[in-house]
């Protein structure tokens, strides 16, 4: 029997009382340094909230947990939180809420090295009606993609202004010291890339004012372009600021800081130096990349079991008020009525029991696969290395420079080999948001000498593809550009999208060396690409005609 809505009034409940209380705790938190634990409380208090009426503290809470996955580096899951508020912010009166949003897409693509798009969203910070001083933070976060690009000039035309005016926040003094601190160390780097003299006096003036404010996080940063600056001219004096930078990341615990400074330290230091600081710098890459499959994990945990506590509290609030109504209408009938409802009801936990315990168990599998397959890939990609740069450091004169700088590039290739399989591995969303997050991860491939183009990407509707072939894909083409990086020179991969006869047709190409007349042979990852579009009833095609570029592309149904 139906119940129309003039017999079901369902009052909401206000919860702005808890809301606050969660965003308090999650605020002090947040200002502690234990991202974790506030992103719990943030991701409760957005879960509380009515986005008709709560939209300010939805978009708050939202903004601060894009702000945790930044800074622990999952800069796709970011952008998807950060996504979530743009159709809420022009409810909002005041600017600042969208110059915040604008800001944090701003600093995700410029840590990914996509500095165009960077620019458009400080751009459009800078455009809004917000005050003086986050005019100038704006600024001198477009300054800072202008070096990146090595537009040295742009960049002084901002940043010279910049460094005679007063930064004014109303709140905080001290703020105002130092943004203006960020200022001068910004002019310096921009002259030190130069090599123009003047660097090293903003860099004093800068250093001054952190160490007056005792402001010991930007303060790293200082010593760090210290140590760059004499890198060369006086490696004594620069390994004395890398020190010092190594020294105060280890006081606050900022690994990406404390990572840096070992890198400098291998560069600058002599002897048996040398390998004391190789080897912490290997094992805390290590321990960096554990940490973040770890932080990700309990991130995952946590929007899981929230969104589904709450699925399953409105769902038992909804069912309570049809059951009183149901049952008041029930008092009049016979006994019978009465045991086919108990029965009902029985049958339908049960029901709901049964399909719960086995969607757990079906996803602890799932995990536990996806645990084996890393720990699998951590072994055979990662260990051996690390062993074999550990025996180099211990069994070789890194006086010698040629030693040395196999050392330093066998650091590098480690560095970078962690950060593949931590992108490689982690969650790929299949939601409305799967094209941003695939655009992302080839985005991540682009370097100053690797362009990337991509046509048709937007023009498939990809919320009619089945989950399955979305991973499939996006997994492909990682393992494509993975290969195109480590067994080629290239510098321009093209990547199309388009649909012909109910068909998804992706062609890949890149530019890099092949040998002349050498047939296409399937190793590691391209063994991997053929058996993954097998899975889903797919067929690929190679070109091995071209002698001087790599093609291929590769079709499966709808």
């Amino acid at each position: 029997m139906k119940c129309t809505k003039n017999e079901i009034q369902i009052k909401k409940k206000d919860n702005t009382a808890q809301i606050k209380k969660l965003m308090d705790k999650a605020d002090v938190l947040f200002d502690t340094y234990k991202f974790v634990n506030s992103y719990y409380y943030y991701n409760e208090a957005q879960l509380l909230c009515d986005t008709k009426t709560d939209y300010v503290d939805y978009v708050y809470a939202l903004t601060c947990m894009a702000s945790v996955e930044q800074t622990l580096g999952d800069y796709t899951a970011s952008e998807i939180l950060l996504t979530k508020t743009l159709p809420h912010l022009k409810k909002i009166k005041k600017p600042r809420f969208a110059a915040n949003v604008y800001s944090q897409f701003g600093a995700n693509y410029y840590y990914t090295y996509d500095y165009n798009n960077s620019l458009l969203y400080y751009t459009k910070a800078l455009h809004l009606k917000t005050s003086y001083y986050r005019k100038i933070v704006a600024l001198n976060s477009i300054s800072l993609n202008y070096l990146k690009q090595k537009k040295y000039k742009l960049a002084e035309s901002i940043l010279i202004p910049l460094s005679k005016l007063k930064v004014i926040y109303k709140k905080d003094p001290f703020i105002n010291d130092d943004e203006y601190s960020r200022i001068l160390d910004n002019l310096g780097l921009c002259y030190s890339e130069q090599g123009k003299p003047e660097a090293l006096d903003y860099y004093k003036r800068s250093l001054a004012i952190k160490l007056r404010l005792k402001e010991y996080n930007g303060l790293i940063y200082n010593y760090l372009h210290f140590a760059e600056y004499f890198q060369k001219s006086d490696p004594s004096l620069a390994k004395t600021y890398a020190l010092q930078a190594y020294e105060l990341s280890n006081k606050l615990n900022d690994n990406t800081t404390k990572l840096q400074s070992l890198k400098l330290l291998t560069k600058t230091s002599q002897g048996s130096d040398v390998k004391k600081y190789t080897l912490k710098f290997i094992q805390l890459a290590d321990s960096i990349t554990t940490l973040k499959k770890k932080s990700k994990k309990q991130f995952a945990r946590i929007k899981y079991y929230s969104s589904q506590d709450k699925s399953e509290n409105l769902q038992l609030k909804d069912e309570k008020v049809t059951n009183d109504l149901y049952l008041e209408r029930q008092k009049k009938r016979n006994i019978i009525s009465y045991i086919i409802i108990i029965f009902t009801v029985i049958f339908s936990l049960f029901l709901y029991l049964y399909l719960k315990l086995k969607g757990r168990k079906e996803k602890n599998e799932e995990i536990l696969k996806s645990e084996m397959r890393i720990s699998k890939k951590l072994h055979d990609e990662l260990a051996n290395d690390l062993y074999q740069t550990r025996a180099f450091a211990q069994n070789k004169d890194l006086e010698q420079n040629e030693n040395k700088e196999n050392l330093l590039n066998n650091l590098e290739a480690l560095y970078s080999k962690t950060r593949n399989i931590s992108k490689e591995n982690s969650l790929i969303p299949t939601n409305e948001f799967y094209h941003i997050a695939l655009k992302e991860m080839i985005s991540g491939f682009k370097t100053p000498n690797i362009n990337i183009l991509l046509n048709g990407l937007s023009e498939i509707l990809w919320n009619q593809i089945d989950k399955n072939k979305k991973i499939i894909i996006y997994r492909v083409l990682q393992e494509l550009f993975f290969n195109m990086k480590k067994h080629s020179d290239a510098t321009l991969v093209s990547v199309t999208f388009k649909i012909v006869n109910k068909n998804i047709v992706i062609g890949y190409t890149d530019n890099g060396v092949r040998e002349k007349n050498n047939p296409i042979i399937f190793k590691n990852g391209l063994q991997n690409v053929e058996s993954r579009i097998k899975t889903i009833n797919g067929t690929i095609i190679f070109d091995d005609h071209s002698q001087n570029s790599f093609k291929l592309s590769f079709t499966f149904p709808l």
